[in-house]
């Protein structure tokens, strides 16, 4: 069943390609999500000479030894103006974001920009969040089809959660409270293919 699958998968991919132009479209994952145990893929397409559409995706539903709980999943589309040509050279994006969460156990002592993260060593957090922000990024092309790209987002999040007192507990210590986040909203080393 499985191998049945996958030629049907792959015979999509290989007839969609016969309609893709040179430099149009490209897949890509971000090693710093790979590097954390998020499966994450994202897919770029050129819009017009210098800009294109970003779309990229993210989930970790995996709970890491200790007890620590890292479970999420994002999406986030970005708009990209190319300096030089697409997928080549400087860019500025803007992008939004949402996603939900269900993170704790997670030592630390950072305290950023009105976001008390170390809240995190003790406690579950449990919710939802949506935003926006802008983006600088570099791509190095590597080869032909081989691109290397870094980014950096900064912006705004706004979250809804419930807090718990404990990674497995199921008694509320706060319910439905929201938050207002401001601060680094993207950053990526991407390793892309590019058609």
């Amino acid at each position: 069943m499985k191998i049945k699958n996958y030629a049907i998968l792959l015979s999509f991919l290989f007839c969609g390609s016969a309609f893709v132009k040179a430099q149009n479209v490209a897949l890509k994952s971000n090693i710093l999500y790979d590097a954390s145990g998020t499966v994450n893929l994202g897919a770029e397409v050129g819009l017009a000479p210098k800009w294109t559409l970003d779309v990229s995706g993210n989930y970790n539903g995996w709970v890491r030894s200790h007890g620590r709980t890292w479970k999420h999943w994002m999406l986030q589309p970005e708009a990209r103006y190319w300096f030089c040509d697409r997928f080549a050279g400087h860019f500025i994006g803007i992008h939004a974001h949402g996603g939900q969460y269900n993170v704790g156990n997670l030592k630390n002592d950072i305290s950023f920009l009105g976001s008390d993260l170390s809240k995190l060593s003790d406690r579950r957090y449990q919710g939802w969040f949506v935003g926006a922000g802008v983006a600088y990024g570099y791509s190095w092309i590597l080869s032909r089809h081989w691109n290397v790209e870094a980014e950096i987002g900064l912006g705004y999040a706004y979250t809804r959660f419930d807090a718990y007192p404990c990674a497995d507990c199921g008694t509320k210590l706060i319910d439905g409270k929201s938050h207002h986040y401001v601060g680094p909203t993207k950053a990526a080393l991407n390793l892309i293919y590019v058609f």
